[in-house]
């Protein structure tokens, strides 16, 4: 690897992927919801960028992302291969004031372990820990930090009045390591690399 590559700094996170199907029941509610808020100043997550994020890792250095990838292989294979639902619209840090807007994900305990899991590698790598308790979601739209009152009540009011069902089910056998890049059209994602889970058989 030539130096300029080693010295390089990039933003990395990992996470789960979706089913196509999935993918374009959320963004056909992305759609509606854009319809809805059109002309207020959100900034919507493209369809093909849409992911359960599982930790988000910030800046890392390109010469220690072997160490981070044979960490992020170890820790999978500890973890069998499971589903999550995907369903509810909701906002954080609430309905009433909300700031971003999201898809709820349902997961087993098996979600919840394998979140803690990648945590606690990747602290050993020197990562801060998540303060805050995981709540997994998909992220719809990012309401701009200087929006008005009156754009805050809008979108509060459509979170709260609008009804999103049951969308779908993702199954999750692999976590991968992304790179995001970003641009003043919004960030482009690049998998560098993909850590499978261990299967049910290889868990016996």
């Amino acid at each position: 690897m030539p130096p300029a590559a080693r010295s390089e700094v990039l933003r990395a996170f990992i996470a789960a992927d979706l089913t196509p199907a999935v993918r374009q029941a959320v963004a056909q509610v992305s759609q509606r919801l854009q319809h809805l808020l059109e002309g207020l100043p959100l900034r919507w997550v493209a369809p093909e960028n849409m992911h359960l994020t599982l930790k988000f890792l910030g800046d890392v250095s390109a010469r220690n992302l072997r160490l981070l990838e044979e960490m992020l292989a170890g820790e999978a294979a500890q973890h069998t291969a499971f589903e999550f639902g995907v369903g509810t619209l909701g906002a954080f840090p609430s309905d009433r004031h909300p700031r971003v807007i999201w898809v709820g994900v349902s997961g087993p305990e098996a979600l919840q372990r394998l979140h803690q899991g990648i945590e606690n590698a990747m602290a050993r790598l020197g990562y801060p820990r998540e303060q805050r308790p995981y709540q997994p979601h998909l992220t719809l739209a990012r309401v701009a930090r200087n929006a008005p009152a009156e754009v805050i009540r809008r979108v509060s009011q459509v979170v709260r009045t609008e009804r999103v069902g049951y969308l779908g089910s993702v199954h999750v056998d692999a976590v991968h390591l992304y790179r995001s890049d970003l641009s003043p059209r919004g960030p482009r994602y690049t998998r560098l690399f993909t850590a499978p889970l261990a299967s049910d058989r290889a868990a016996l």
